[in-house]
């Protein structure tokens, strides 16, 4: 198994054309996200141990997301015990008790998730939930992005390449005299 690092401050730079004498560059490192739950190697990206090729995907989006009914309820049930309580509608305990509660469903509410979204060449975007700043999880979705595009450049230079080499053999056949019969 590769070494694994954590997620660069930045993503890395574009790599430079090299001519076709040159070595190879070392394939990039594999990253892995805090909680493990996603890794991208050089050519896959693996999300709840469901692999994707990089050549499959057309890209990565990354949308922090709010848990809209928690985040309405809490505000519900906070305005609620306050405002009976301003009404002496309940005493000061048990409206205390239920401001606490308001305010700790309001603020589970507002924490939310982050959704991945995994736009798949010709097939329905996947979704996929996690936990955690946001931060972390828009650094590793714009290093995929960049590999996306990298191995999309490099199939299309690999193409490229192999049409070029089919049509020259085909001049090259069709240049030579053929055999007398």
């Amino acid at each position: 198994m590769p070494a694994t690092e954590e997620l660069p401050a930045e993503p890395l730079p574009e790599p430079a054309t090299v001519p076709a004498s040159a070595p190879l560059p070392p394939p990039p490192p594999t990253l892995r996200s805090e909680n493990g739950r996603v890794e991208l190697t050089a050519d896959s990206l693996v999300v709840n141990e469901q692999r994707y090729s990089l050549l499959e995907l057309e890209g990565v989006e990354v949308q922090p997301v709010r848990w809209l009914l928690w985040f309405m309820l809490g505000g519900l049930v906070l305005a609620g015990f306050t405002l009976a309580f301003l009404q002496n509608w309940v005493r000061t305990m048990p409206a205390m008790a239920g401001m606490a509660l308001g305010a700790l469903i309001l603020a589970y509410g507002n924490r939310g998730a982050n959704r991945l979204r995994l736009h798949r060449l010709g097939r329905e975007a996947a979704y996929y939930s996690f936990s955690g700043p946001p931060e972390p999880w828009l650094k590793l979705a714009a290093e995929t992005n960049r590999r996306i595009r990298q191995r999309h450049d490099e199939a299309a230079a690999q193409a490229a390449a192999l049409l070029q080499a089919e049509t020259d053999a085909a001049q090259a056949a069709a240049s030579q005299p053929s055999p007398p019969s």
